[in-house]
C-alpha cells in the first residue's frame, strides 16, 4: 500500500507573508516568534512576519536564541518562555535550526509540566500548538516534514525526536536567500539535494515519493549553474532553490532519510562542519553503491555529468572538511559505530548494508581524494 499525506498548507510567492496576513493571524491571538539571532532580520523575514500580525491586531513575543543545530536545553528555555507569555501558536522563521525548533518548542508548551526527556518518549500524546513555518534557506524543507533533529548535548549527537510534527501552514518566498552567503546558499542547496537522494535510493520510495523527487531534481538543476560558479544568482534562481527545497522536504516526509544523513550527525557535532555539507560530503560514496541506472538518473536529471562532476562541484561549492586527517578518521569510525548500531536507518537503504559497505561509505571521500 502507498500513501501521500503533506498536511501542510504552503503559498509560495513573492511577498507571501504580507499577501496571507489572514492566514496567519488564523492561527491564535499570540504567537512565539522562534528565530536564531541576526538572519531573520537580516533577510526581511522577520519585518515581514511582525507586520503581517501588527495588521491584523496578532501580538507576538521573540525567542531569537535558536543557535545552528538546536539543542534541547534551548528547547526547554523556549518553552518556558512561551508558556510565561501565554502563546497560543508557534512561528518558526529561518532554515531548519529555527522551523524544527519551533516544532519542538510546540509540543513542549502544550505539555508544560514534562521535562526534557518528553522529547523522546516515544508513544507519548503529541498534541502541539498551532505551527508556522516560514524558511530562509534552501536545504532542510522543514516547513513539510514532520521532523524535528535536536542536538542533545550529553551525548554529543544528534536525533529526530520520535515525534510526527507538521506545520499547518509554510510561507514561502524565495527573496529571503537574497542576504545569504553563497557558502550558506551552496551548503543548505546540497542539503536539498540529498534529501532528494536519499529519498529517491530509499526502501520506502514510491511512486508517489518519486514524483516529488523527479519534480526536485529539475527545479534543482536551474540554479545548478549558479552553484557551479557560472553566474550569479537572481529572483529566479532563488525561487527554484526555495521550491526545490521545498519539494525535497515533501519527498523525505514519506521515507525518512538514510546513511549519508546518519553518518553526519557526528560530523556536524563533534567538527561543527554545517549540516548541507556534511550529508553530502557522505553522498558521492552512497551513490557508488547504488546500481548504475539510479546513479545516472540521479546525477544526470539534477544537471551532473557523473560522479566525478558531482564531486568536483560539491568541493568547490562547499569546500573542504577542516579537520586533522586523523581526527577525522576518527569522527568518521564513530559515525560508523553509531550508525551500526540503528536497524531502523539501515533499513531503510535499498541494498544490503553491512560493516564494510557502511565504512566504505563513509570514507569514500578520503580514499578518493
Amino acid at each position: 500500500m502507498s500513501t501521500f499525506y503533506m498536511p501542510a498548507r504552503v503559498f509560495e510567492e513573492e511577498g507571501a507573508v504580507l499577501n496571507h496576513a489572514g492566514d496567519l493571524a488564523a492561527m491564535g491571538r499570540k504567537a512565539l516568534l522562534v528565530t536564531g539571532r541576526r538572519s531573520a532580520r537580516a533577510n526581511g523575514s522577520y519585518d515581514d512576519v511582525v507586520k503581517a500580525l501588527e495588521s491584523k491586531g496578532v501580538s507576538h513575543v521573540l525567542f531569537d536564541e535558536i543557535e545552528e543545530n538546536p539543542s534541547t536545553h534551548t528547547i526547554m528555555k523556549a518553552r518556558d518562555f512561551g508558556v510565561s507569555e501565554g502563546v497560543d501558536f508557534v512561528i518558526g522563521i529561518g532554515g531548519g535550526s529555527p522551523m524544527d525548533a519551533a516544532k519542538a518548542i510546540s509540543l513542549m508548551i502544550c505539555h508544560k509540566g514534562e521535562g526534557v526527556d518528553y522529547l523522546y518518549r516515544a508513544g507519548a500524546d503529541d498534541s502541539v500548538l498551532p505551527i508556522v513555518c516560514v524558511p530562509t534557506t534552501c536545504g532542510t524543507g522543514s516547513e513539510v516534514t514532520p521532523v524535528s533533529v535536536l542536538t542533545i548535548p550529553e551525548k554529543q549527537t544528534k536525533k529526530s525526536i520520535p515525534f510526527k510534527i507538521f506545520a499547518d501552514l509554510a510561507l514561502i518566498d524565495g527573496r529571503y536567500l537574497a542576504s545569504c552567503s553563497p557558502r550558506v546558499l551552496h551548503n543548505t542547496a546540497f542539503d536539498a539535494l540529498t534529501h532528494l537522494i536519499e529519498s529517491y535510493l530509499n526502501s520506502k520510495a514510491s511512486d508517489y515519493s518519486r514524483m516529488c523527487v523527479d519534480a526536485g531534481l529539475r527545479v534543482w538543476s536551474r540554479s545548478l549553474p549558479v552553484i557551479r560558479g557560472e553566474r550569479t544568482a537572481g529572483p529566479e534562481d532563488y525561487a527554484n532553490m526555495m521550491r526545490a527545497s521545498m519539494m525535497a522536504g515533501m519527498a523525505i516526509a514519506h521515507t525518512a532519510t538514510t546513511l549519508p544523513h546518519g553518518l553526519s550527525y557526528s560530523v556536524t557535532t563533534k567538527l561543527h562542519v554545517p549540516h548541507g555539507k556534511a550529508t553530502a560530503y557522505f553522498t558521492a560514496g552512497y551513490l557508488s553503491e547504488a546500481p548504475e541506472k539510479a546513479r545516472s538518473y540521479l546525477l544526470q536529471t539534477a544537471g551532473f555529468t557523473d560522479l566525478a562532476d558531482f564531486r568536483t562541484v560539491y568541493h568547490r561549492a562547499c569546500g573542504e572538511i577542516e579537520a586533522e586527517e586523523g581526527l577525522l578518521k576518527e569522527v568518521l569510525q564513530g559515525a560508523v559505530e553509531e550508525l551500526s548500531s540503528n536497524p531502523v536507518k539501515l533499513g531503510l537503504a535499498p541494498f544490503p548494508v553491512d560493516r564494510e559497505k557502511l565504512e566504505k561509505i563513509a570514507f569514500y571521500e578520503l580514499t578518493h581524494a
